[in-house]
C-alpha cells in the first residue's frame, strides 16, 4: 500500500499519488492542460504539483487544445514523458489532427526510430451533464491504430494503470470515470486496497468475481454496475462472473473467451455507445474465435445524452438493467 493511502483517500488523490511519484522518479515527466498548476486540476488531481515540482514542468495552457496537445507530442518526440490533461472525452474533438495524424502515427511512419511516450489524461461518463459533457468516446480512440486506451475501474487500478501508462514509450489515452474521481476507495465495490501501489499492466483484465452461470463483461464505472448487479442476481441462484477489460487497446480477448466458454453466455456492458464500438468488438472476437455462448449487450443507444436526470436514467446501462437483461438470457 502507499503512504499515506486509508480507506478515506479518494481516487483523484491515488491519481495525484501516482503523478507525484512519477514526477519525482523521472525529471523528464512533464504535465500539461488548462487549470491543472494553479488551481489544480478541475478533478483537483494536479493539486500541489506545481508548487512541488515548479511551473515549468506542471504547465497551465491556454484553453487551445490543439496547441497544448501539439506540444505534448513535440517535447516526447523530444525526449520528456508529456501528460497532457483534456478536461473532459468530450473536448478531444478540437485536437483530433494532434491525436490521429501525430501522436499515433509518427511512431510508425519513423519505422519506430521516434518513440512517443506521452500520456492524454481526460474524463468520460454522465453525470448529468448533458449531450457535450457526458461521452465516454473509449470505443472512438480504439478505433485509431497506434494507440494504448484505458479506462479503470476502481481505486488500484486508476493508481497502478495510471503507472503503467506513464511510464509506456507509447501513447496512451487513459480515460477516468467523472462518477469516480471524488469517490473514496473504500465506497467501491471491490476497493482493493491491498494492492494500492502496484504497477497494474496494460492490456490484462481482471475478473473481479467469479461465476457458473454468466459472464457480464465491462469496464469503467460500468464494472461497478455490473458488480451490484451481480450481488442481486445471486440472490435468485445466478451466479455471474464479471470481467474488467481494464484496457481496450490492447484487448485482452483470452480472459473474456475462457469466461464465456466456462459459462455459455456473455453479456457486454458499455456505457458508450452501441454502434461500432466495444460491445460489438468483444462479441465479434469471440465468435471468430469459435466461442460457443449465448451473447448479449447493454449499452448506451445511438442518441446524445439529454439533459433532463430522468431521460438520462432511461438511456444509461444500470444494475437494475443489467440484472433484467442476465436474468433474461438464464431463463428467469
Amino acid at each position: 500500500m502507499s503512504d499515506g493511502v486509508t480507506g478515506k483517500t479518494t481516487v483523484s488523490a491515488l491519481l495525484s499519488q501516482a503523478l507525484r511519484a512519477e514526477m519525482a522518479r523521472d525529471e523528464k515527466v512533464v504535465v500539461l492542460g488548462e487549470d491543472v498548476g494553479r488551481m489544480g486540476g478541475v478533478f483537483n488531481v494536479t493539486r500541489g504539483l506545481q508548487d512541488e515540482f515548479g511551473e515549468w514542468r506542471v504547465r497551465d495552457t491556454p484553453i487551445s487544445e490543439m496547441g497544448f496537445v501539439g506540444m505534448g507530442v513535440g517535447l516526447a518526440m523530444a525526449g520528456y514523458r508529456p501528460i497532457v490533461e483534456i478536461m473532459f472525452a468530450d473536448f478531444v474533438g478540437v485536437c483530433l489532427e494532434q491525436i490521429v495524424n501525430a501522436m499515433a502515427k509518427i511512431p510508425y511512419m519513423s519505422g519506430g526510430q521516434v518513440r512517443m511516450p506521452c500520456v492524454v489524461r481526460t474524463a468520460g461518463g454522465s453525470i448529468g451533464s448533458a449531450a457535450q459533457h457526458s461521452q465516454c468516446l473509449w470505443g472512438m480512440f480504439a478505433h485509431w491504430p497506434g494507440l494504448k486506451v484505458v479506462a479503470p475501474s476502481c481505486p488500484a487500478d486508476y493508481h497502478g494503470l495510471l503507472l503503467s501508462a506513464i511510464r509506456s514509450d507509447d501513447p496512451v489515452i487513459f480515460i477516468e470515470h467523472k462518477s469516480q474521481l471524488n469517490r473514496r476507495a473504500d465506497l467501491f465495490q471491490r476497493p482493493d486496497p491491498g494492492r494500492i501501489g502496484d504497477l497494474v499492466p496494460i492490456g490484462q483484465a481482471a475478473v473481479a468475481r467469479s461465476g457458473r452461470d454468466l459472464t457480464i463483461v465491462s469496464i469503467s464505472a460500468a464494472v461497478e454496475w455490473s458488480l451490484a448487479a451481480a450481488e442481486v442476481l445471486a440472490t435468485k441462484g445466478i451466479e455471474a462472473e464479471v470481467v474488467d477489460l481494464r484496457s481496450l487497446v490492447p484487448l485482452d480477448t483470452a480472459t473474456v473467451a475462457a469466461s464465456a466458454t466456462r459459462t455459455g453466455r456473455l453479456l457486454v456492458v458499455d456505457e458508450d455507445f452501441q454502434s461500432f464500438g466495444m460491445s460489438g468488438e468483444v462479441i465479434t472476437r469471440l465468435v471468430e474465435a469459435g466461442v460457443d455462448a449465448q451473447y448479449r449487450r447493454l449499452c448506451m443507444p445511438d442518441v446524445p445524452l439529454p439533459a433532463a436526470k430522468t431521460l438520462e436514467t432511461a438511456v444509461m446501462p444500470s444494475a437494475e438493467k443489467i440484472v433484467a437483461a442476465a436474468s433474461d438470457m438464464c431463463g428467469l
